[in-house]
Parts: C-alpha cells; structure tokens; sequence
C-alpha cells in the first residue's frame, strides 16, 4: 500500500478561518489546545508576527473539501468495509 502525503488545509470545523484547526488536523493535535496556544501566542506578542502570518495563512491555504486523501476506496470513516 502506498503511502500518500498529508495536505495542510484549513479545517472543517472552523471557529474563525480554520488556520489554527487545519494545523491542528495535519500534525494530529487537539484543535482546541492550538487554538489556545495561538491566541496566547497572539497577545502576548502583538499582532505583528502572529496575526501576519495567520492572515497570510488564510488567504493561501486550501479549503477542506471532505475527500479522503488517501484514495482507498477500503476504508470509511477509519473503518473496513464489508465486502
């Protein structure tokens, strides 16, 4: 089986953009603990550094558009299906 490379994009369940959500999804942490790091990250620094690179992020990351990634045609929702 073929290994196929992850994408970064933004997340299904966006609070604001999904940057910090779609982050979250591609390294496989808790969406609610980045978001949580990011503000703090984000106060504490101004919006300068963080809020740059947020916006950018925005504007260039793909939306998610709910296609498996992988193309296995097997497994749904993380499950074998019956054949």
């Amino acid at each position: 089986m073929a290994k196929t490379k992850k994408h970064l994009t933004k997340s299904k369940n966006k609070v604001f953009l999904g940057v910090f959500g779609g982050i979250a999804d591609y390294f496989g942490l808790d969406e609610t603990l980045v978001r949580i790091i990011g503000i703090l990250v984000f106060v504490f620094t101004g919006f300068f550094p963080l809020g740059v690179f947020y916006l950018l992020a925005a504007l260039i990351m793909p939306e998610y558009n709910g296609k498996n990634t992988n193309n296995d045609d097997n497994i749904v929702d993380g499950e074998f299906r019956e054949k």
